[in-house]
């Protein structure tokens, strides 16, 4: 039984990511044969993959036409990326407080690490490096009820956050953001690490037209 959970999570991870990268876009249907197929599963596995990826909201389970990937309503989508302006604020001005020597000297290596992928010009790359530099705030609030709200909304965020990074400068002003967010933490800022978070988030202005236009894209592919 472990096993076959174990299984089911490592799937689910694994179709996340597809999700995530655009792989499946909002409104692909997930066919249970080809799940089994293209990762080379039983049908066990499959279906609690797409049970935990429904209880997320990451997949909607339609009667008669089985699991499709979420479409996420725009109204709905800046509603959400303004709740995790607050989450991640409210993170980091905690974090500012609560984080230690050794967690704020971690998230400065993963800040470096974030540099690297700007300088190589790889947006996806920069992607899951800039996804654990917002998680090690997460954790350096050292509110546990906090941390994972954060990380479920996140994680629900996830396709829409990558492909804002895909748009041009996105990951050079991301970064030096981010670099405003380090230097608050380490004043031990909280008010300043907060206002900046919260701005690195919101959806607005030129950065809404910008999401309106990567989205249609996806639609059109």
């Amino acid at each position: 039984m472990t096993n076959r959970l174990t299984l089911a999570d490592q799937l689910r991870e694994s179709i996340e990511e597809a999700i995530a990268t655009g792989d499946l876009p909002p409104g692909a249907r997930l066919d249970e044969a080809e799940l089994i197929a293209r990762f080379g599963v039983s049908r066990t596995p499959v279906r609690e993959a797409l049970l935990q990826l429904a209880a997320a909201g990451m997949v909607e389970m339609r009667p008669r036409h089985g699991a499709v990937v979420a479409k996420i309503s725009l109204h709905r989508l800046i509603e959400m990326f303004e709740v995790m302006a607050e989450l991640e604020a409210m993170c980091s001005r905690l974090a500012a407080r609560r984080m230690s020597k050794e967690e704020l000297q971690t998230l400065r290596e993963a800040h470096v690490a974030c540099q690297a992928a700007r300088d190589s010009d790889s947006p996806d790359e920069y992607y899951h490096l800039n996804e654990r530099f917002h998680c090690l705030i997460y954790a350096g609030s050292h509110n546990s009820f906090l941390h994972d709200e954060a990380k479920a909304l996140h994680k629900l965020l996830r396709p829409y956050r990558r492909l804002q990074l895909r748009v041009k400068g996105r990951v050079a002003a991301s970064f030096d953001e981010h670099q405003a967010v380090v230097d608050a933490l380490a004043a031990g800022d909280g008010e300043s690490a907060g206002a900046t978070l919260r701005g690195h988030i919101l959806v607005q202005g030129e950065r809404f037209g910008d999401l309106i236009a990567a989205l249609a894209q996806v639609s059109a592919e």
